[in-house]
């Protein structure tokens, strides 16, 4: 892909941001925008571009319609880019843009180009009056409204080459809970109860689908074998074990009452019980991963603990320092969330490919996805309804937890950093911050980061050989930043 490209590097922030930390993901070499400061999103003047200062004289006008075609041009370029998937070179597509928007600028089409660089400093990088916000609405224009054939377009890219995660990873799955049920080998009927109590087959089995789509993927790339080898699928499940212990430890931890809309284990049964169902689900899974008998994936899924602990302990503290607590926010994430996606990635590349660079292509694309997961998780608990999310909205603001909305609405509303450190604390403090969120764009900035993630995942995953399950997850990317639940 061409340099400065927005799928295959951090996609141009909203106009009045400054940039995102160093620990969002790299801009590539060659890029043709400066490298991200350490400094957070924030807010910043609106409309104050290179065209906007000209405005009331012939050449402002002159200007503000080229920046109308541009926009309106490079909206459609980055539409065929993100929304189709376009493998074309990316400059090409877009110059040939710019030299139908010549005659709108009232020259010919060199001069559409020359306009276009002028313009692509600002566009990949700093504020102009091709803002983010025009740009998103231009692309939302043409992706939901427009029945032409570019929708037809999308509709076959996304229908026919890039499969269905969860239709195609569904074979691999089959009888994964009672598998996992079979894993627990005890006699007393109350801890059977509790430990297979969130195993209903009523989860959404995401970190399962990811590892033996990734597992198929890499055998693909290796040997051209699509099938899922014995081991790989017990990566898959202990991958789901490992996560529910978690959860109903973590239900513990924030005294939770209700979890995929049901009743949390503490809840039912009390805490103690519930600390001990816990340690019960994650000692099977360690069973089934000695049985594996391959020391490195034991290192690899050992390390997912040790990272579930020290996100926990992350997530206890804060930082007073603005560009500190975001890295603390993003560091927690990876921890508690990346972790076991990317390690478990890992593990199934392993066991089917003996080439590192695709073991690290695996694990890229886990903590870029699983990162993203959290990120949008973190949005929906300001967007959606308890009923959607089957657990209580404005849960984290509860418990006392800074998510991505709440860092980057602190910037537009420096008032909230009191409420920050004293975890929201006093009454009305949940509140006055949840309006506080909902009033900035730390929603939409969230979004826009889990994006930038995303598109580091696709990246990552299109190094691996043309199969069914690549384009699954690249799919995958899609189904994380538009999910409701």
């Amino acid at each position: 892909m061409g340099p400065g490209c927005p799928c295959s590097s951090p996609s141009p922030r909203p106009a009045g941001t400054r940039s995102i930390p160093a620990t969002a993901p790299p801009r590539p070499e060659g890029g043709s925008a400066p490298p991200p400061r350490r400094a957070l999103p924030g807010p910043g003047p609106r409309g104050k571009g290179r065209l906007s200062s000209v405005s009331g004289s012939r050449r402002g006008r002159e200007a503000q319609r080229a920046a109308a075609a541009l926009g309106d041009a490079m909206a459609l370029w980055w539409w065929r880019r993100c929304c189709c998937f376009s493998r074309a070179p990316a400059f090409g597509s877009l110059w040939s843009l710019l030299e139908a928007a010549g005659p709108r600028l009232g020259c010919g089409p060199c001069a559409g180009r020359a306009a276009g660089r002028a313009e692509m400093h600002y566009f990949l990088g700093r504020s102009s009056v091709l803002s983010f916000p025009k740009i998103r609405s231009i692309f939302l224009r043409f992706h939901h409204t427009t029945t032409s054939r570019t929708c037809s377009c999308s509709k076959t890219v996304t229908d026919e080459k890039y499969k269905d995660p969860f239709k195609l990873g569904r074979k691999d799955l089959k009888n994964l809970y009672e598998d996992i049920k079979k894993e627990f080998l005890v006699s007393t009927a109350e801890l059977r109860e509790m430990c297979e109590y969130y195993f209903d087959g009523k989860g959404k089995a995401f970190r399962p689908m990811i590892v033996v789509l990734m597992a198929r993927a890499c055998n693909i790339h290796h040997n051209n074998s699509g099938e899922v080898q014995a081991s790989q699928r017990s990566v898959a499940i202990i991958a789901e074990m490992i996560h529910t212990a978690s959860l109903v430890h973590d239900d513990v931890i924030d005294d939770a009452n209700s979890r995929r809309g049901k009743m949390t284990v503490n809840q039912i049964w009390g805490e103690r019980k519930a600390v001990l169902a816990g340690d019960f689900i994650l000692s099977a899974a360690s069973v089934a991963l000695a049985r594996i008998g391959n020391t490195i994936i034991i290192s690899v899924l050992s390390q997912v603990i040790e990272d579930l602990v020290r996100g926990e302990f992350l997530q206890l503290g804060s930082k007073e320092n603005e560009n500190e607590r975001f890295t603390h926010y993003l560091e927690k994430t990876f921890k508690k969330t990346a972790s076991l996606i990317a390690n478990s990635c890992k593990a199934v590349s392993i066991l089917g490919c003996p080439d590192p660079k695709v073991h690290e292509i695996a694990y890229q694309y886990g903590k870029n996805v699983g990162i993203a997961f959290q990120l949008i998780d973190d949005v929906l608990d300001f967007t959606s309804c308890a009923d959607q999310l089957g657990k209580p909205a404005a849960a984290d603001l509860k418990l006392g937890l800074a998510t991505g909305p709440v860092l980057f609405a602190c910037q537009q509303f420096p008032e909230m950093n009191a409420m920050i450190m004293r975890r929201f604390s006093l009454p009305g403090d949940v509140e006055r911050a949840r309006q506080y969120v909902l009033q900035s764009d730390g929603v939409q900035q969230t979004t826009y980061l889990a994006q930038r993630y995303c598109h580091e995942a696709m990246k990552e995953i299109s190094k691996l050989r043309p199969s069914p399950e690549r384009d699954a997850l690249i799919q995958l990317t899609e189904t994380v930043l538009t999910r409701d639940k």
